[in-house]
C-alpha cells in the first residue's frame, strides 16, 4: 500500500472537483482536462496509462467521467483516493443540477440562456474534436498500424454498418488480448535467445 500525503489527497480530490465544477459536455470533455491536470501539469500519470484509463472508462458501465476519476484516484492513492474523486467528481453536478431544477421554469423559458447552451454545444465539439486529435497523435507517433485499423474498422462497423457496439467492444477487446498474448511471447522468446 502506498504512502500518500494529506496534500496529495486534497490536490487530488479539489482537482477533479474544479474540473467537475467547471465542464460542460460529459465524459468526453472532462478526460482530456484530467490528462492535462494529472499527466502533463503534476506528472502523476504517464501518457500510455491516461490512454488506458480513458478506454477502460469508456467501455465500463457508468459515466465516463467518475470512471475516469475512480482510476485516476485509484492508480494516485488507492482506494481512498478513488473515493475521494468520486466524491469530487460527483458533487459539483449534484450542486448545480439541484439549484438549476429550483428554477427549472426560468431556466427553460429564457431566450438567453438557451443561446448559450446552443453556443456550449459548439465549445464541447470543439473540445471533443482536439481529444481526438490528441489521443490519436500519440498513436501515430509510434508508428503503430494495429490500433488505426481497430480505429478505423470499428469506426466503418458502427456507422456504416450498424453494429452494435457491444459486439465492437468484445471484439476490440479480444484483438488487445490477443495482440497482448502475441507481444509476450515474442519477449518472452526473445529473452530466451
Amino acid at each position: 500500500m502506498k504512502h500518500v500525503s494529506r496534500a496529495t489527497y486534497s490536490k487530488l480530490f479539489w482537482s477533479v472537483f474544479k474540473l467537475s465544477a467547471c465542464t460542460f459536455g460529459g465524459g468526453f470533455v472532462i478526460v482530456p482536462l484530467m490528462r492535462k491536470r494529472f499527466v502533463e501539469e503534476l506528472g502523476w500519470i504517464e501518457e500510455q496509462e491516461m490512454l488506458d484509463m480513458t478506454a477502460i472508462a469508456q467501455s465500463s458501465p457508468g459515466a465516463i467521467a467518475v470512471n475516469a476519476a475512480i482510476l485516476v484516484g485509484y492508480h494516485v492513492a488507492g482506494i481512498s483516493g478513488a473515493l475521494l474523486t468520486v466524491l469530487g467528481t460527483v458533487i459539483p453536478p449534484m450542486i448545480i443540477i439541484s439549484v438549476i431544477s429550483m428554477f427549472y421554469q426560468a431556466f427553460r423559458d429564457n431566450p438567453v440562456v438557451n443561446l448559450v447552451m446552443a453556443g456550449m454545444l459548439c465549445g464541447v465539439a470543439a473540445v471533443i474534436f482536439d481529444v481526438v486529435i490528441d489521443m490519436t497523435k500519440t498513436i501515430f507517433e509510434k508508428k503503430k498500424i494495429l490500433p488505426v485499423l481497430v480505429l478505423i474498422g470499428a469506426f466503418i462497423a458502427v456507422r456504416f454498418f450498424s453494429v452494435n457496439i457491444l459486439l465492437v467492444i468484445l471484439v476490440c477487446g479480444i484483438i488487445g488480448i490477443l495482440e497482448t498474448w502475441q507481444r509476450e511471447k515474442t519477449n518472452r522468446e526473445a529473452m530466451g535467445k
